[in-house]
């Protein structure tokens, strides 16, 4: 199988500064591919009533108005992705037709990469040498659990083992690796989370994303939901089980790159039931915050003046939504207890206590 050139892969160095994001150009591919109906998806949306697919032509009309409009500084992190189907569940001239439409900008150095979303069986050899000939740098996995009972009651249609198989292909391509995680699952414990955890930090993925279960108008859950056999989580416990997954995909180096389902008016008049937040991502990061403030203060002596540091852009999830995080430190009695000073060089969403060993906790 071709590999992924030097040039390329330089594009998708998991070490580059995090502050330097790629502009990433949507090319929308609303449920094509998708050969299962999961019980947690909208099955009008899914059947694509009213919408035309969007053709080779039109992908390359949405580039080129993209880039009319964006100045980026390097043009080697544009990226063209693929969101919405299944995209290696499509046919291969479909497949084919949606890549070629992006091969132009490539060759002109106008775009860097492509990436793209697909489910772990619908991979196999001849689907990655398309990919990886035609400028595909990531592939994102919806993985959502590695716990075959819990895949079987999704209707997912596919297993952990092919997940295994998949992950594995992905990475003998040399293509970057992307997990997709979903919690409160119908079935699921902590202990079946904490084990697909285990299971997706072993796989050494290059980024992660966490969503917690929705129940949306249309879809079986919905059913499910209405009769009693599925209770959603609360919003504060969809939290805790993220900053879990979170924190634990931290400490072994895996970037979580988004947390909770991109907010939009489409979703919200969808939502029957769920752990729904316009910011569910801040709200779990507030809360690792919070973690980190109190371990801070429990390592310096009562009575002791202390200075925590933070990064200047991590003010808003120090405080907590609603200022959530200065209340509970106020009833802990830990707010009079530490001045705060902003310093840029210091990691972002990390605690440090000024001229302390508890740097970076």
């Amino acid at each position: 199988m071709s590999r992924p050139d030097d040039r390329r892969r330089s594009t998708v160095d998991p070490t580059r500064d995090r502050l330097s994001r790629p502009l990433v150009i949507p090319i929308f591919i609303p449920h094509e591919g998708c050969p299962h109906c999961c019980i947690f998806c909208n099955q009008h949306q899914i059947s694509g009533r009213g919408k035309t697919p969007v053709s080779a032509e039109e992908v390359g009309q949405i580039i080129q108005t993209w880039l009319e409009h964006a100045r980026p500084r390097n043009r080697q992190q544009i990226q063209v992705a693929f969101y919405g189907g299944s995209f290696t569940c499509l046919p291969m001239e479909r497949q084919q037709d949606l890549l070629a439409a992006v091969q132009p900008f490539l060759r002109q150095g106008l775009v860097g990469e492509i990436r793209l979303s697909t489910r772990p069986d619908c991979i196999d050899e001849r689907r990655l040498e398309l990919l990886c000939r035609s400028g595909v740098c990531t592939v994102e996995l919806g993985v959502q659990s590695c716990d075959d009972h819990l895949l079987a009651l999704a209707g997912r249609g596919h297993t952990s083992s092919e997940t295994i198989r998949a992950v594995g292909l992905i990475k003998a391509a040399g293509l970057r690796l992307g997990i997709q995680l979903m919690l409160g699952l119908p079935g699921e414990g902590f202990a079946s989370l904490r084990r697909t955890v285990n299971q997706v930090i072993a796989f050494r993925p290059d980024l992660v994303r966490l969503y917690p279960v929705l129940v949306l108008k249309g879809s079986g859950l919905a059913t499910l939901y209405r009769r009693g056999g599925y209770r959603p989580l609360s919003l504060a416990r969809a939290v805790v089980l993220a900053a879990f997954m979170k924190k634990r995909f931290d400490d072994q180096g895996i970037t979580v790159v988004r947390m909770g389902l991109q907010p939009g008016p489409e979703l919200e008049r969808s939502l029957v039931a769920g752990p729904y937040h316009p910011a569910f991502g801040e709200l779990v990061k507030s809360r690792l915050m919070l973690r980190q403030i109190r371990r801070a203060l429990t390592h310096v002596p009562k009575g002791r003046p202390v200075t925590l540091v933070i990064n200047g852009r991590d003010q808003s999830i120090f405080r907590g939504l609603h200022a959530q995080n200065f209340q509970r430190l106020r009833q802990l009695g830990l707010m009079e207890r530490f001045s705060l000073r902003t310093d840029p060089n210091q990691p972002r969403q990390t605690v440090g206590v000024a001229g302390g060993k508890e740097d970076n906790l």
